[in-house]
C-alpha cells in the first residue's frame, strides 16, 4: 500500500534550479570588481532611478569599485518601469557597448534592467516579445532566444524582482502593463550590501514590507504545497513578520536583510514546484486590484495598495475559499470560531497590524478619485496573471461592487 501523503501535501512535483552567487552583509559591494571579472566582462554598464544616483553615494562608491571596468551609467529609470524610461536606457547602454548590466535599485530598476537586456538582444518589435493574451486560451509568451548580456542585481530594498525571469513594464500612453518573459535574464549574482540597503528611506522599506507581509500571510492559505514550497512560504512568513515591528529604525539593517531573504524564499516557491502566489480568491483579486491602482496612480506604493485592499477582499471574497481561510487563521492564531466568521478575523488582524505600521486600510485615504475606480476595474479584468482562466470578466458585476466598498 502506498503511504498517503499529510494533509494538504503534495509530493508529486518538479523543482528547478538556477544559478546564481548571492553576497550579503557589510562590504558585499567590495567583492563587484572579481564577479565583473568572473563573467569576463569589461565594459559594466549601470540601470538606476534618479534618487539613487543623485541622493546617495551608491553610484559614486560603484565608480569607485569599478575604475576601468565601468563603461556608463543611466540614471533615469521610473517608478512602475515606464516604456519611455527603458528604451532610453537600452539607448544608452547600446552606445556604452555594454557587456554586463548592474541594476541597482528596487523593483522597478531590476525589471527594467531585464527588459534592457532583452532590448538589446532581441531584434523583433517590442509588441513582438510581450506575452500575448488571446480573446480565448492561454497566454502565449515568445521565446526569446537570443542570448542575453549577464545582469547583476544591487539591491536598495528587499523586492522579489531580485531574481526573477518576468518583467513588467508600464506603457506611458495607456498604463497598461506589458509583459516579458525570459529565464535568460536571471541574474548572474545578486548583492545585499549593508550600506546599500540603508540607503532606502523607511518609507519606502515600510511599503515593501506590507507587499512582503501580506503575499506572506494569503501564502498561507495554499493548499496542496509540496514539502519545500510549504517550507519556503512558512520561512518567508517568519522572516516578514519578525521584520515588521523593527523597520521603522532607519539605522537598523537587520529587518532589511530579512526582507531580501523572505522575497527570495517567496521567488524560490515557483523553482521549488509552487505558483507564484496563492490561487485563492482574495489574493487574485487583491493582487489584480493593487496592480491596477498603482499602475493609474504613480504616486501610491504597492504596499499602501494592497492594505488598503486586503480587510475588504476578505470580508467580502474569503468565504470562497474556506479551507484557505481556515490554514490563514490557524497560522495566525485567530481560528476557533464559526467558519463564516474566519475571513472577519483575518482581516481584524491584519488591518490591526497595518495601522500600527501606519498604512492605510481604505482607498479613501490614497488621495485617488473614486469615479476612477471604474478604470481599475477594467484594468484588472485584463490582469491574466491573476486570472489566467477569465474567471473576473464573469464576476465583473461583483467585483465593481467589492472595489467600491473597499473605498
Amino acid at each position: 500500500m502506498k503511504p498517503s501523503p499529510s494533509a494538504g501535501c503534495s509530493y508529486d512535483f518538479k523543482a528547478t534550479g538556477y544559478p546564481f552567487r548571492l553576497y550579503s552583509g557589510t562590504d558585499a559591494l567590495e567583492r563587484m570588481p572579481d564577479e565583473i571579472a568572473r563573467q569576463r566582462a569589461q565594459r559594466a554598464f549601470i540601470v538606476c532611478g534618479r534618487t539613487v544616483a543623485r541622493k546617495t553615494p551608491l553610484i559614486s562608491r560603484l565608480r569607485e569599485l569599478l575604475g576601468a571596468q565601468l563603461a556608463g551609467v543611466f540614471d533615469e529609470i521610473d517608478k512602475d518601469t515606464t516604456r519611455s524610461s527603458v528604451e532610453r536606457a537600452t539607448q544608452a547602454a547600446r552606445a556604452a557597448q555594454a557587456d554586463i548590466l548592474i541594476g541597482v535599485g528596487a523593483g522597478s530598476v531590476i525589471q527594467g534592467t531585464r527588459i534592457v537586456a532583452i532590448l538589446l538582444a532581441e531584434k523583433q518589435p517590442i509588441e513582438a516579445l510581450v506575452t500575448q493574451y488571446p480573446d480565448h486560451g492561454p497566454a502565449i509568451s515568445p521565446k526569446l532566444l537570443a542570448p542575453k548580456l549577464p545582469i547583476v542585481n544591487v539591491l536598495t530594498a528587499p523586492t522579489t524582482a531580485q531574481n526573477r525571469a518576468g518583467s513588467r513594464m508600464k506603457d506611458d500612453a495607456t498604463a497598461r502593463g506589458m509583459e516579458f518573459f525570459d529565464p535568460k535574464t536571471r541574474p548572474v549574482a545578486i548583492f545585499w550590501d549593508t550600506d546599500a540597503l540603508l540607503t532606502a528611506p523607511p518609507q519606502l522599506v515600510r511599503t515593501g514590507a506590507a507587499t512582503i507581509y501580506c503575499r506572506a500571510v494569503m501564502n498561507l492559505g495554499a493548499i496542496g504545497d509540496n514539502p519545500l514550497v510549504e517550507g519556503d512560504r512558512l520561512h518567508a512568513y517568519r522572516l516578514a513578520t519578525g521584520a515588521l515591528a523593527r523597520i521603522a529604525d532607519a539605522n537598523d539593517v537587520a529587518p532589511r536583510f530579512d526582507l531580501c531573504a523572505a522575497t527570495l524564499l517567496q521567488n524560490r516557491e515557483s523553482d521549488d514546484g509552487g505558483s507564484q502566489f496563492a490561487r485563492h480568491w482574495v489574493m487574485r483579486v487583491a493582487y489584480a486590484f493593487s496592480t491596477a491602482v498603482i499602475s493609474i496612480y504613480p504616486h501610491v506604493g504597492q504596499g499602501e495598495a494592497y492594505t488598503a485592499l486586503i480587510g475588504t477582499m476578505l470580508r467580502r471574497l474569503g468565504d470562497r475559499d474556506p479551507e484557505a481561510m481556515a490554514r490563514i487563521a490557524a497560522a495566525l492564531g485567530v481560528d476557533g470560531v464559526a467558519h463564516a466568521e474566519t475571513p472577519h478575523r483575518i482581516a481584524d488582524r491584519l488591518e490591526a497590524d497595518f495601522r500600527t505600521l501606519g498604512m492605510p486600510v481604505r482607498l479613501s485615504t490614497l488621495n485617488i478619485e473614486r469615479e476612477r475606480l471604474k478604470l481599475v476595474l477594467e484594468h484588472s479584468l485584463r490582469n491574466f496573471n491573476a486570472d489566467p482562466k477569465r474567471d473576473f470578466v464573469r464576476e465583473r458585476d461583483l467585483l465593481d461592487e467589492v472595489l467600491q466598498q473597499a473605498w
